[in-house]
């Protein structure tokens, strides 16, 4: 015999919703993040210097050296004769661009020079070098 006080149906909690709330929040999140993270270049073991500074500029290109001497400008790859027309390209119809240079600590000095040579040849550009603390 039942009593009058008993309800008919036991109640559940079902959490498959809630956790499929959590694990697309949980994706969201992790997208969100990745693209937050901001990645200039080519990785390279950049030389250290103790009095670097940040340099901000709205049109930043950025023109790489890797250890074997391959060069990079925006991740795309260009030889020596083509970097200043690749970087005129890319500043369009910027008047001032900031061109960042990462060159691996193991490039010849000779090599690094002969690009910062060329690309201090094209007008209205600033050059900076990246470096780590």
């Amino acid at each position: 015999m039942r009593l009058p006080d008993e309800p008919d149906n036991i109640p559940q909690i079902n959490i498959v919703p809630m956790i499929d709330v959590v694990f697309a929040i949980l994706t969201f999140l992790i997208v969100s993040s990745m693209s937050l993270s901001k990645s200039e270049g080519l990785p390279v073991n950049l030389p250290k210097a103790t009095t670097s500074q940040v340099q901000d500029s709205p049109a930043k290109i950025t023109v790489t050296i890797d250890e074997s001497g391959k060069l990079m400008v925006d991740k795309k790859s260009v030889n020596l004769e083509q970097i200043e027309s690749t970087v005129r390209q890319v500043m369009g119809s910027n008047q001032t661009s900031l061109i960042v240079l990462n060159a691996d600590k193991n490039v010849n000095h000779g090599n690094v020079v002969e690009v910062m040579d060329r690309l201090r040849q094209i007008k209205g550009a600033k050059l900076g070098i990246a470096t780590t603390k």
